[in-house]
Order: structure tokens, then sequence, then C-alpha cells
């Protein structure tokens, strides 16, 4: 009865535990994590990250939060494919996209960013690290992780070719950072969004410029585009464009019409959460949102 007990709570413990995404497969030769369920801080708050496979290579889109967590996306990447890793493109420098870096780096990828968040990784690269708590993370989380730069910069776009894969690096406006980015397919009808785009998942704006970011998002909506890998989220479509669009603005106008009349945090988050779109994941950034562009410093 023991032996039944003990393996019937290992069961529940496992049931209870997020298992690990594997890359997906979403067009011939693009591999992906999409729709991650663990958005805990050490699971990379479930950001993600893909691969494109060419014939003489493979470039990489973000390099999730850690060195541990890096590890665990090359492992994953060598199940599908031994090519050399060329380039690695950081769609933009927030931690959970570009703190895996070092990794890659290690495997000869020459690493590229706009220049506004190469300079953004620059500011505030170090102190994050160095602070690592305040983001809910541990020190054996982030074990052998350091700051690596772009080594390639650009400000409005590049085209690389990987052989039989060409892929755009596209800015449009200063949106969820100064210098998000977008990687485009155009013969698979596909694209990248980073974090201009999250699905189903609240979105970050501390850094975000609403203008320029919904301006984005039209741009977006205006390509030949059918499938979009959000920077959070399932694999996502122009509806999907056109709801964060919406979550934006909403966000901003009645974000901003409350805190006129109170500073009270909580009573404000109350009335944002009965109007804003219902999402499965980050809750917890509605406050955090608020706190950060709309209340004042105390």
């Amino acid at each position: 009865m023991k032996k039944i007990a003990l393996l019937l709570h290992l069961s529940l413990l496992l049931l209870a535990t997020p298992a690990l995404a594997d890359l997906t497969k979403v067009a011939d030769s693009v591999y992906s994590y999409v729709g991650v369920k663990d958005a805990t801080p050490a699971n990379s708050f479930a950001a993600n990250a893909g691969i494109v496979v060419g014939r003489d290579g493979i470039l990489v889109v973000d390099t999730l939060i850690s060195a541990k967590e890096a590890k665990r996306f090359l492992a994953d990447i060598r199940k599908v494919s031994d090519k050399p890793i060329r380039y690695v493109v950081n769609t933009h420098t927030h931690l959970d996209h570009a703190f895996g870096n070092g990794v890659f780096a290690r495997e000869g990828a020459v690493i590229i960013s706009h220049a506004a968040d190469r300079a953004l990784l620059e500011r505030v690269g170090e102190a994050t690290l160095k602070n690592i708590g305040n983001y809910g993370l541990k020190p054996e989380d982030m074990a052998g992780t350091e700051i690596v730069y772009p080594a390639l910069t650009f400000t409005d776009r590049v085209t690389i070719d990987l052989g039989g894969e060409t892929v755009e690096l596209i800015r449009v406006a200063p949106s969820h950072t100064e210098g998000s980015v977008i990687v485009y397919l155009p013969a698979k009808k596909l694209l990248f969004a980073g974090d201009i785009l999250f699905t189903d998942f609240h979105p970050y704006l501390a850094d975000g410029d609403i203008a320029g970011w919904t301006r984005t998002l039209d741009a977006l909506m205006a390509m030949d585009v059918e499938r979009i890998i959000p920077g959070h989220g399932p694999l996502s479509t122009k509806k999907d464009l056109r709801e964060m669009k919406e979550y934006l603005l909403l966000f901003d106008a009645k974000a901003r019409e409350l805190t006129v009349g109170s500073q009270d945090a909580d009573a404000v988050v109350a009335e944002l959460k009965k109007v804003l779109p219902k999402r499965s994941l980050a809750e917890w950034m509605i406050p955090f949102n608020l706190k950060s562009r709309y209340l004042q410093k105390q």
C-alpha cells in the first residue's frame, strides 16, 4: 500500500509540474516554442523562441532568459538540425529574450539587433542581472549567464540569405521597445513578432511607445502574412494583431482616465480588470503596467 501511495503521490506531482515545451514545426524549415503555459520566471516567462533552417545554416530568433534556458533551447535545436548556427536575432533585448545570448555566441553565431535595443541592453543589462531577484529569479536560475551584446546592429531593414531561405529583419517604429523588430519570411507568409504581439497573455508595457506600437501593428496587418509567432502565446493570425491593438488603446485610455481621479492602485486595477479583455496568462502585468506608466511616483 505504501508503494501505491508513493506512486500516486509522484504521479500527482508530475501532473502538477508543467512539462517543458518542445520546438514545434510551424512551417518547412521553421520551428518554434509556441503557446508555452508555464509563465514562471525560470521558464523565461513563457517566452517563445525559434529557428529558421537554411541550406547554409541556422538563424535563431531570441535566446530565452538564461544560460540554462539557452542550453535547453540549443539541445532542442540539435534534435532538429546539426547545421551551424550562423545568426541570432534579438527581436528586442529584454532579459527573457536576450540573456541566453552567450550560449549561442559560444557556438559562433553573430548576434543581431536594432541599434536602439543594443543601447538598451548596454544601459540596463548588467544591473538587471545583478538584481535578478527583483524579477523573481534565484542566482542558481542564472548560473553561467552573462550579458552578451549584439555584434551587428541596424536601424531599418536587413535581409539574410540562409541558402534557400530568405529572412527579412524589419523595424517599423518604436513599439514594445524602441528597437523591437520582426523576423519575416515572405515566401512562407510567416513572421516572428517578438513582443510586439502577446496573444492570450497580458503584455508588458513599461518600455512601450503606444503610438508607435499601434502604428507597427497596423503595418504588420498590411503585410502578406498568414501565421505569426508572438513573443508570448500560441501561434497567431492577423486577428490577434487587431486584438493586441485594441488592448493597448483600451488600457492606455482607461488607465489615463482612472488615474486622473485616483492614485489608489488597487482601486484602479479593479476597474481595469472590468474592462480589459480576458487573457489566460500574466494578469499580474496589469498592476505592474499601471504602476510603471500611469501612477505618480511616490
